[in-house]
């Protein structure tokens, strides 16, 4: 379905605020051109391919002409019922569409709880009258953009956002009784995060943790270098999960130690780029088996990159499709 015009938009992606270079540099090594910008949403004539610097995928757009307000909901409601307005335009008109779609509840998550799984669908206006919507897209939510009820008194950081929505998007997160390992821990926001589900979890830092954070039950700190730790020497744990500043290729060589080493069932980490995006190493991330990468809302330069050994032995991504 098209509005009839010469340019026929067949992939759209969200770029995260002031990151929309990092996303264009990233569709041209995967081939893609982007034509134009709608606000932060990458538009171009050649298909959606998945990109990991994208907020969300809009994997089937359609662009139509729309006849009224009351027609352009009517399309949208004859594909299903969810749908999520990106505006970048034109925003009384969309506001006026959306009054009517059936409403989606959109009420602050409670962690832990699992990412939805009901279709939700994304749409946006180019120009008055023509729309641009996806029924398929990469993230359950609203332009990619969980929101939380967040604790603002426990923990020393605000980084702990980060690992809830990792572990939100995973649908899975350390079970009491469940071993960590937060390599990088200091001042100890993932450790918290971890600490607060329950799980055991050991602190491994140069420096010391938070006094609050290191007191709290569950909680052990080793003081050293992440990089430094063996996983030969320690004993398998269930999760291994890092926040550390460090190069992405150094990164990226801990990660394939403890994979190969055997001694983890499931990853998370977050992988920092300072100055230019090193594209090279997010493609050898991307190239570990079982392994994926995501931009969370949460994270700032930054790509979160996840790791099963289920998903490794099926030859599956390690976060589940939408």
């Amino acid at each position: 379905m098209t509005d009839g015009t010469s340019e026929v938009i067949r992939g759209a992606w969200l770029g995260a605020e002031g990151l929309e270079a990092v996303l264009e540099q990233d569709l041209q090594r995967r081939g893609v051109t982007i034509d134009r910008w709608h606000g932060q949403l990458a538009l171009s004539r050649q298909p959606s391919v998945f990109s990991p610097w994208a907020l969300d995928v809009w994997e089937a757009p359609e662009q139509v002409t729309i006849p009224s307000i009351k027609g352009a909901a009517k399309i949208l409601r004859g594909y299903q019922r969810n749908w999520g307005l990106y505006a970048a335009d034109f925003f009384r008109r969309a506001a006026l569409i959306e009054e009517n779609l059936p409403p989606i509840k959109t009420a602050l998550l409670t962690f832990p709880t699992a990412a939805p799984t009901a279709p939700l669908g994304a749409w946006t206006l180019l120009t008055p009258d023509t729309m641009l919507f996806s029924a398929r897209k990469s993230s359950p939510f609203i332009n990619g953009a969980p929101k939380f009820v967040e604790n603002r008194t426990g923990p020393p950081s605000r980084a702990y956002l980060k690992l809830w929505e990792a572990c939100t998007l995973l649908r899975r997160w350390p079970q009491p009784g469940e071993t960590c390992l937060d390599l990088g821990a200091t001042p100890g926001g993932w450790t918290w995060a971890i600490a607060q589900l329950g799980a055991d979890v050991t602190a491994i830092d140069r420096a010391p943790l938070d006094p609050a954070v290191a007191a709290m039950p569950h909680v052990q700190f080793q003081q050293g270098s992440a990089f430094g730790l063996e996983p030969a020497s320690f004993p398998e744990v269930d999760w291994v999960f890092s926040d550390i500043i460090a190069y992405p290729a150094r990164l990226l060589a801990l990660a394939r130690r403890w994979i190969e080493s055997g001694r983890t069932r499931n990853m998370v980490l977050t992988v920092k780029f300072q100055g230019d995006t090193d594209h090279e190493t997010v493609a050898a991330f991307e190239a570990i088996p079982g392994g994926s990468l995501r931009h969370l809302t949460h994270n700032k330069h930054e790509l979160t990159f996840f790791w099963s050994q289920t998903a490794a032995e099926a030859e599956a991504p390690s976060v589940p499709a939408v």
